[in-house]
């Protein structure tokens, strides 16, 4: 395996609201998270940083995930118990009132492979050369698509193409979307928050990835170049983990 994770402002935002990390436990599990703060005066840094650290502390202190309804029982416990101290901050702190993250979380263990989601970041998985988006956006134009309202090409453009239906830290009741992995056979995972897929399409994103001159840093570090020389509108955060061949397979 190998893994990086990188976090840059962008060219516009004056300070970074992103969190990112790529975590190992002793039992060569992987536990993969971005969040994409929200709320202004630095308050979403302060909830984006919150839920990494959170997740984190839990992931550090256990050997193994143990089985995939483990994880999954998991992840739901670690994000709804995130999403109440995000309230609860806000709760005690009238000027951090409406702070938020979003969330997309991967967890890789020699049996399986999940994702979980709230609001906008993404994660994919490339196989063959091609990458394959996993998780779905918790976004208005997202629900218009769906309800046939609207193509995916209008969405792309839409004005209003940014607005959340749903975030960490913006309701009591927290929903994390889990998506199984069926098919191992992938060769990377990819998270990022909207700052890369904004600025990037899927084949852009891929050419950098399949560059086979490239080593994982350089990849990672090229695409938020790419998204900084198209104006940067955003933070960008990405982690990126290269699994080795028949690595985690048993």
């Amino acid at each position: 395996m190998k893994s990086f994770y990188l976090t840059d402002t962008g060219k516009v935002r004056s300070h970074n609201e992103d969190s990112v990390t790529i975590l190992k436990n002793a039992s060569n599990e992987y536990l993969m998270i971005v969040c994409d703060g929200m709320g202004g005066h630095r308050k979403g840094e302060v909830a984006s940083s919150m839920a990494i650290a959170a997740l984190g502390t839990r992931f550090n202190k256990i050997s193994s995930i143990g089985s995939k309804l483990d994880a999954i029982n998991w992840l739901n416990d670690s994000v709804c118990e995130i999403n109440n101290n995000i309230l609860e901050y806000a709760s005690v702190n009238p000027d951090s009132v409406g702070m938020g993250t979003t969330i997309v979380i991967a967890l890789l263990t020699h049996d399986y492979l999940i994702f979980g989601n709230i609001g906008d970041s993404s994660g994919f998985v490339l196989k063959n050369n091609k990458l394959y988006k996993v998780t779905k956006d918790h976004t208005l134009v997202n629900l218009l698509v769906q309800a046939g309202n609207l193509t995916e090409e209008e969405a792309k453009f839409h004005p209003k193409k940014n607005v959340l239906m749903k975030a960490l830290g913006a309701a009591e009741k927290c929903e994390l979307d889990i998506f199984d992995v069926v098919d191992m056979t992938f060769d990377s995972i990819l998270l990022c928050s909207d700052g890369l897929t904004n600025m990037l399409t899927n084949e852009q994103i891929e050419k950098v990835l399949n560059a086979p001159d490239l080593e994982i840093e350089e990849k990672v570090s090229k695409l938020i170049r790419k998204c900084n020389a198209r104006g940067g509108t955003d933070n960008i955060s990405i982690a990126y983990l290269v699994v080795n061949e028949g690595s985690h397979q048993k």
